[in-house]
């Protein structure tokens, strides 16, 4: 049996094919420093029919995890509406099978298509019991009834890196309309929407509101696991905007000096501050100033509005 990286391989052979998460105009295709978190291996066995999923959520830990990935098959990306998923603990290892314990839970991740493009992501919540070495094997129908799968293995440590449901993230103190000269500065898209930057990170958990924070880079969305998440948000302001405040905070601290060349870019220091090691995330945090809802990568509308619901309610 052989096991390799699934995003290391992958991602290459997909930013061909994948495009910026707004609607600006393609750019050149640069890979980001922007890091996954943990490395996650595929099973590459004989049966797996060309099957192959790509993780999107590499910061888990115990307990109830949203767990997000893609499918994609020889003739492209899958699109069936669910997929069965069984999540399986090794301890000895992720290349010893024998020893494996489980199927721990056995679920339907069920598959939400971007609002851009073709591309789309499957969302299912995981309870992983113990920290350790864990799979989840993913099975879709076959035309003649039978199945095809694949295997994702990946370390669950303790604790996570970034935020966790329950914490209380950092109080950064990320610029605003106000720190700036024009909203350039404060975005890589060229979708702007001003209500999105009218506090700080640090006001906004100040202000006895819910919060809605998202970090991502519109113009430098090079995978297939992140997508127009600041549409999303913004759109979701317009409709919670009376009782949520939202906040973007992109990637890099000098947008309007990239032009395109991410050799000229400056990572924000607010994504050490809150241990971020993916391209996009969003937060969803009560009113007193603990994080409800994470969202590692692209989050369709319908997850981030359930979440966003949870603390108003």
């Amino acid at each position: 049996m052989r096991f390799h990286y699934s995003l290391s391989l992958l991602l290459a052979v997909l930013a061909a094919t994948t495009i910026t998460c707004n609607s600006d105009p393609p750019k050149r295709l640069i890979n980001t420093p922007i890091t996954t978190v943990a490395p996650a291996f595929i099973d590459d066995g004989a049966d797996e029919e060309s099957l192959t999923a790509i993780l999107a959520t590499h910061d888990l830990a115990t307990g109830h995890q949203r767990f997000a990935f893609v499918l994609i098959e020889a003739k492209g990306l899958v699109q069936l509406p669910i997929t069965r998923i069984r999540s399986y603990y090794y301890p000895d290892g992720h290349t010893q099978r024998d020893t494996r314990q489980g199927p721990f839970e056995e679920l339907v991740a069920r598959f939400h298509k971007f609002p851009l493009g073709k591309r789309g992501i499957y969302v299912v919540e995981l309870n992983f019991i113990r920290s350790g070495d864990w799979s989840a094997r993913i099975s879709i129908p076959k035309a003649d009834g039978s199945e095809a799968s694949t295997e994702i293995f990946f370390p669950i440590p303790d604790r996570t890196l970034s935020p966790d449901r329950g914490d209380r993230p950092p109080s950064s103190d990320s610029r605003t309309i106000n720190d700036v000269t024009s909203i350039a500065e404060l975005t890589t898209g060229t979708y702007h929407d001003p209500e999105l930057y009218g506090l700080s990170i640090a006001e906004g958990l100040n202000s006895d509101t819910p919060l809605v924070v998202v970090f991502a880079s519109p113009a430098f969305c090079t995978n297939a696991i992140c997508g127009p998440q600041v549409e999303v948000v913004s759109e979701l302001r317009k409709k919670y905007g009376d009782l949520v405040n939202f906040i973007h905070v992109d990637l890099y601290q000098n947008p309007h000096e990239i032009q395109g060349d991410l050799g000229r870019a400056i990572v924000t220091p607010i994504l050490e501050e809150w241990r971020l090691k993916s391209q996009e995330w969003t937060f969803v945090i009560d009113r007193q100033g603990v994080v409800r809802g994470r969202f590692e990568n692209f989050a369709p509308l319908v997850e981030l509005e359930r979440s966003i619901r949870s603390v108003i309610e």
